[in-house]
This record gives structure tokens, C-alpha cells and sequence, in this order.
């Protein structure tokens, strides 16, 4: 083989690689925030001292997110929701980012959402009537 045609199969290999990767990874890889693991638009978010609890609706749903102001070590994490008339769907555990998603059935019904990150927390009254 030429030096010539050495050159070009590595710049094809080094191209299938990198494009490969885009595939993969797919362009915003590096950014957590960029992409809401609910469906729906952003309706409420509701901040404290260690995290925020964010909601997002549809015609028919509710979703809910407790997120970590900073993310490290896993620490206890928690998320409810309960639509009125119904049961809690409740998500805890020792987490290190995110508790939930959490979803709920509620057309033209009241929810209320808790969340709680190492002990602190946030809820709310019926909203989103």
C-alpha cells in the first residue's frame, strides 16, 4: 500500500469511528438538563434548600421529579404524587441525582406532590385543578 492510500484509509476509519460515536451518544450526551425524563410541558417547579421538585402535565397526566441541588453521594431521595381520590405513586430510595419519574393519571382531577432530598423537602397543596 502507498502512504497515499495508508492516508485515506485512516481518515475513513477515524470518520466511520466519529460518526459512530454521534450515534451512540447522539449530540447533547454531555448535558442531564437538556432532555426531561417526563412528558409534557414544565407546569410548576418548586425549589428548597437541597433540591427542587418539578412537575410537567398532558391532557391526561402528571409527572413529577425531585432533583438534587448537587449531585454526589447517594442519599435519601423521595417523590409522591397523588392525584385526588386516589392513591400516592410514591418513588424513594438512596439516590444520587433524581428520584422519579412519577406518573399519574389526572384528568380533571386535583394532585399533590411531595419530594425530599437528605431530609428536606417541599410539598404542595391540591394544585393543577
Amino acid at each position: 500500500m502507498t502512504s497515499r492510500r495508508r492516508r485515506l484509509c485512516a481518515y475513513l476509519l477515524a470518520l466511520v469511528v466519529a460518526a459512530g460515536g454521534l450515534v451512540l451518544a447522539g449530540p447533547g450526551a454531555g448535558s442531564a438538563d437538556a432532555v426531561s425524563v417526563c412528558q409534557g410541558r414544565p407546569t410548576r417547579t418548586i425549589g428548597f434548600s437541597t433540591g427542587e421538585l418539578r412537575l410537567y402535565r398532558t391532557r391526561h397526566y402528571v409527572c413529577a421529579v425531585a432533583v438534587a441541588k448537587r449531585p454526589g453521594g447517594p442519599r435519601a431521595m423521595s417523590v409522591s404524587l397523588q392525584p385526588r381520590g386516589g392513591r400516592a405513586a410514591v418513588v424513594a430510595g438512596r439516590l444520587s441525582r433524581q428520584a422519579g419519574p412519577v406518573t399519574v393519571h389526572a384528568l380533571n382531577r386535583c394532585v399533590r406532590a411531595s419530594a425530599s432530598v437528605a431530609g428536606r423537602g417541599a410539598s404542595t397543596g391540591w394544585i393543577l385543578c
